[in-house]
């Protein structure tokens, strides 16, 4: 039985200790060889003084030392925070100071770009740089030591960990103001592996390709899930869309995980015959109808999995791949070993098809926000309608997601509180509109956002990039509006870009920024 996180390479390196674990740049690492260097990595991290619960950041692309490195810290009995690698250096400060990050792991490279602001970080005692043997000690700031240095040090005993113990902060993108650390414990991460293992079918034979960053919780979940069941996880640091369909095809992969976008991209191109991809999925966010269409037309033996998910809680939903042709628009039901309620603001249950705030309860939901009582409060809460009896109240998470369920349990998404367009007295979807817009087929990329505006409260500012090879008609594509879509939620302005819309370090489209830079655009206009 496996209790903590680290365990799901231990476990699977007994059952198969010759299976293929992890791949990256056609260097294969075994279970076996896994474990072994996660084991010594736990050592020197130990080794460097890392006390108990104490944080190790991880700020690398995607490769085996990033990954080793993760597991290392939790075998340790430290806590992992996986960085982003888009990350800019003073977003990195950030999380290391706001987190009293200990143990730095990196390479050179980013190490040269974070050497201005790294001395900010005072409970910063060394980094661990993953490729140069230069070891260097300035007369301020953190120890430097190379990764072969630091694994000189021989073996050290573990701090004791259980289950409910901190295992690692996932710092969220945020629509508004510094990012928040979510915080998970051995058991959120050992169980959302089971869960999400359980509706994929998981099994040994499985190859993961994991495309997706290791900071999102998504990303991160491609390798629990992986290890969980001894399959083969490939590390990608992709360049164009198509390097990824390449991929797919030379490592023989059977499962791949995308955001929309990301989709969007990826079903408007050629995909050879004859793959062995038996599952996609789709989360961060609605994947638009026409996308959906295209990629089940050209990936016509590929089970399709619809799901959503917050980092506060893993994953909550999933639709089964039988039910995407009656019901695309659907996230679907919870997932296996959690309970999704759509409840009013006094927590009292909705009806089918009242619109409700989507609440989640069980073993995924996380311990809170790193350090800030007042958020943590105010999104993690009980909910009045379960088990009245109990003196001490379970604590479900409050998403801020606005849905609907229907008569047979079916959830369908209606948009993000924070992300709402409030115009002429109505609260529309940006999710609706943009559903309307990929529809049309005239458009490559499309986000609608919400502008203040004098008169309306908030225009509807439409976003859009033509599709690829294709010139876009803004008239064209106002009247399709026009046809399809109520007067107040018919767009104020166009903008066509080219290009691909701008994207947060998730790899989702950056509507904050767009926000930003659109917020002016109807100040002239005369109430």
């Amino acid at each position: 039985m496996v209790n903590l996180v680290h365990e799901l390479i231990s476990r699977s390196a007994e059952r198969s200790p010759e299976k293929e674990a992890l791949i990256y740049q056609g260097k294969r690492l075994t279970y076996e060889a896994l474990a072994s260097e996660v084991e010594r990595t736990r050592d020197a991290m130990l080794g460097l003084g890392l006390g108990r619960a104490e944080r190790v950041a991880v700020y690398l692309e995607k490769r085996q030392e990033a990954v080793i490195s993760l597991f290392a810290a939790a075998a340790a009995g430290g806590v992992f925070v996986p960085v982003n690698p888009l990350l800019k250096p003073e977003q990195v400060v950030y999380i290391l100071r706001d987190c009293n990050v200990r143990i730095l792991v990196t390479s050179r490279e980013r190490l040269q770009l974070l050497a201005p602001v790294l001395p900010q970080c005072h409970d910063l005692h060394t980094v661990i740089v993953v490729n140069s043997e230069e070891i260097s000690r300035g007369p301020s700031g953190p120890d430097i030591v190379s990764w072969g240095q630091a694994h000189a040090s021989g073996k050290v005993e573990p701090h004791r960990s259980i289950d409910s113990d901190m295992a690692a902060i996932l710092y969220t993108s945020g629509s508004t103001g510094k990012p928040k650390g979510v915080v998970l414990s051995h058991r959120n991460l050992v169980a959302g592996a089971m869960s999400v293992a359980q509706y994929l079918k998981n099994s040994p034979d499985d190859r993961i390709l994991s495309v997706l960053p290791l900071s999102f919780d998504y990303g991160l979940s491609q390798l629990t899930t992986a290890f969980h069941v001894g399959a083969t996880n490939v590390l990608m640091n992709h360049l164009l869309p198509r390097d990824i369909i390449a991929a797919v095809e030379k490592e023989s992969i059977t499962g791949l995980a995308a955001v929309p976008p990301l989709w969007i991209q990826l079903a408007q191109l050629n995909w050879p015959a004859g793959l062995s991809l038996r599952y996609i999925t789709n989360s961060g966010g609605a994947m638009p109808g026409a996308t959906l269409e295209l990629l089940r037309a050209k990936l016509s033996a590929t089970a399709v999995f619809l799901m959503y998910g917050l980092t506060e809680a893993f994953r909550s939903t999933y639709l089964p791949p039988e039910e995407v042709a009656r019901r695309p628009d659907s996230i679907g039901k919870a997932i296996p070993n959690a309970e999704v309620l759509v409840v009013r603001e006094d927590g009292s249950p909705c009806a089918p098809g009242e619109p409700g705030e989507l609440v989640h309860r069980g073993a995924l939901v996380s311990m809170g926000y790193w350090n800030d009582r007042e958020k943590t409060l105010a999104r993690f809460k009980p909910v009045s309608c379960l088990q009245p009896g109990l003196p001490l109240t379970e604590l479900a998470v409050w998403s801020g997601d606005t849905v609907r369920m229907d008569e047979e349990g079916f959830l369908y998404f209606i948009g993000r509180r924070d992300e709402m367009i409030k115009t002429s007295g109505y609260r529309v979807s940006p999710t609706e509109v943009e559903e309307v817009i990929y529809a049309t087929e005239l458009v490559g990329e499309a986000a609608a956002i919400g502008i203040p505006h004098p008169v309306l409260g908030q225009a509807i500012v439409l976003v859009v990039t033509p599709r690829a090879g294709a010139t876009l008609d803004t008239e064209a594509l106002m009247a399709a509006c026009k046809l399809q879509l109520p007067g107040f939620m018919l767009p104020s302005r166009i903008d066509l870009r080219e290009g691909s819309l701008p994207r947060n370090p998730n790899g989702k489209i950056d509507r904050k920024s767009l926000a930003q830079e659109l917020e002016g655009a109807f100040m002239e206009v005369d109430a």
